[in-house]
């Protein structure tokens, strides 16, 4: 199951700045963990705000929330989740791109 994802970091402003480096780098390698298990799929930046739009597969909402609780920024960020249910053009697509019997 696909989601879209939109998180919105709110670590404090005063937040010692050696914490918000290590919480950052430690952010960014269980990213490349989740790529490589191929949850995360997508993920773009938000010009102008410290915020994110990322598209994950998870095979339901709990497995989701296991990874993106998983990622360090985590007690800092706010989290709004889109469930993604496949479009019937996507589908029609799909089924013309698998190869015939």
């Amino acid at each position: 199951m696909e989601f879209l994802v939109y998180t919105d970091n709110r670590m404090p402003p005063d937040a010692d700045p050696e914490l918000v480096g290590r919480l950052r780098s430690a952010e960014r390698d269980r990213a490349q963990e989740l790529r490589a298990a191929g949850v995360l799929k997508r993920l773009w930046r938000v010009p102008g705000r410290w915020a994110t739009v990322a598209l994950y597969e998870a095979p339901d909402a709990t497995a989701l929330h296991e990874a993106l609780a998983s990622l360090l920024m985590w007690p800092y960020t706010d989290v709004r989740v889109e469930p993604l249910a496949e479009h019937p053009q996507e589908a029609a697509l799909r089924r013309s791109a698998e190869p015939s019997a």
